[in-house]
């Protein structure tokens, strides 16, 4: 257990209080959470940028609907039944369940994606009320009785940060990053988001990291309403949420936010790094980095986006980038993908399909593919394709 929480923890034990403690599961770029939702156990993936409570399969039953929610991903709104949540449990700490929904959206193949048993999504609002803390050293949270103010400390703003929410949003935790210059951006603290940080392109724009060209290698990225053009981005030294950080690769959307609040998220590649306290009520965040790393770096890709054709009940390439190791190895759009490093493709997701065309820069990925009917297979390199942001190198 770190010090610092080892130390709240004693404090509250001596005067009488108790904070508890719930184990999660934690993936490559996820948390899961067992919890009991009226009556019904679920295994859900912890998104704070969710602003709900339960986002869950509408094969689950967990009630008779009782109304409806406006869902919003990065480009996209969609209006999905609700169940009035009666109870909430998660592991030992009962959650004050008082206005709180269960999303009731199709059936997703979470599981798949998060390469473990996922029945849905926990939101924002289940925590929204207590103290937490998010403590990815030791997989589990801490729930600390409101008498904890972190107002009071002290950051050392080298492992340590003390970061004030901004005053926007709409039950989101909404923070900092400024660029070189001294501009702003307003992104929000998501653990639902798997990559490192995603903004949009027009953000770049207003704050001065991107210009008005094209970006050299762009694919395809899957969001909850579809897939959206994006690329890759190399940024110059941010403070993200109080954190310097020296370098990093972002997602960016090649469309403008669905939101006029925010400017993206800040997800699962940068938030792992650290054990965070989250009190909304005070509007404070605490960081504690706990690994020394703040930061990432490109990794190798091919330049290809595929996805799965329900009508053609296969995995089609629907994205070559120009100049990249899949172009020049001869892939074209509409192509058949049948077998990466051995593993058939049946249906798996934009994400996943990322994962596995990703690796180390250097090395090789080995693809089967069927081209107008002619089976080929390929051995292909993977390269660093990542575009410059402005002050970046």
């Amino acid at each position: 257990m770190p010090i610092l929480s080892a130390l709240l923890l004693s404090t509250f034990v001596a005067h009488g209080q108790s904070a508890v403690e719930v184990p999660f599961r934690r993936g490559e770029e996820s948390i899961i959470v067992d919890a009991t939702v009226n009556g019904r156990p679920l295994s859900l993936m912890f998104d704070t940028g969710f602003s709900g409570a339960v986002n869950a399969d509408n094969t689950m039953n967990l009630g008779k609907p009782t109304g409806k929610m406006i869902l919003r991903d990065f480009v996209r709104e969609v209006e999905a039944p609700t169940v009035k949540i009666t109870s909430l449990k998660l592991g030992d700490k009962s959650i004050d369940p008082e206005g709180m929904e269960a999303v009731m959206t199709p059936p997703a193949d979470y599981s798949f994606a998060f390469n473990t048993h996922c029945d849905g999504l926990m939101g924002f609002e289940v925590i929204q009320k207590n103290i937490t803390e998010i403590n990815f050293e030791k997989n589990k949270f801490i729930f600390y009785p409101s008498s904890m103010d972190i107002t009071k400390r002290v950051p050392d703003n080298k492992r340590t940060f003390l970061v004030k929410m901004l005053p926007t949003g709409h039950n989101s935790i909404e923070l900092p990053v400024k660029t070189p210059s001294g501009k702003s951006m307003m992104l929000a603290l998501d653990t639902g988001n798997s990559f490192y940080a995603t903004t949009h392109r027009d953000v770049l724009e207003r704050v001065e990291l991107w210009g008005s060209q094209s970006a050299k290698f762009g694919q395809l990225a899957g969001v909850a309403s579809g897939t959206v053009e994006s690329f890759n981005i190399k940024m110059p030294p941010l403070t993200i949420f109080g954190v310097p950080v020296e370098s990093s690769v972002w997602d960016v959307i090649d469309l403008p936010s669905s939101s006029a609040e925010g400017d993206g998220t800040v997800g699962f590649g940068f938030l792992k790094n650290f054990n965070i306290i989250i009190d909304y009520e005070r509007r404070r965040v605490w960081l504690e980095n706990f690994t020394g790393k703040s930061g990432n770096e490109p990794q190798g890709e091919i330049g290809l986006s595929a996805g799965y054709s329900v009508s053609r009940k296969g995995i089609f390439v629907a994205r070559v980038s120009p100049e990249s190791p899949a172009d020049k190895a001869g892939l074209k759009e509409g192509d058949q993908l049948l077998a990466v490093d051995g593993l058939d493709l049946t249906h798996q997701s934009f994400r996943t399909l990322r994962r596995l065309f990703e690796g180390p820069v250097g090395s090789k990925v080995k693809l089967a593919v069927s081209h107008n009917g002619a089976l080929k297979r390929m051995e292909v390199e993977r390269q660093p394709l990542v575009n410059l942001a402005n002050g970046a190198s």
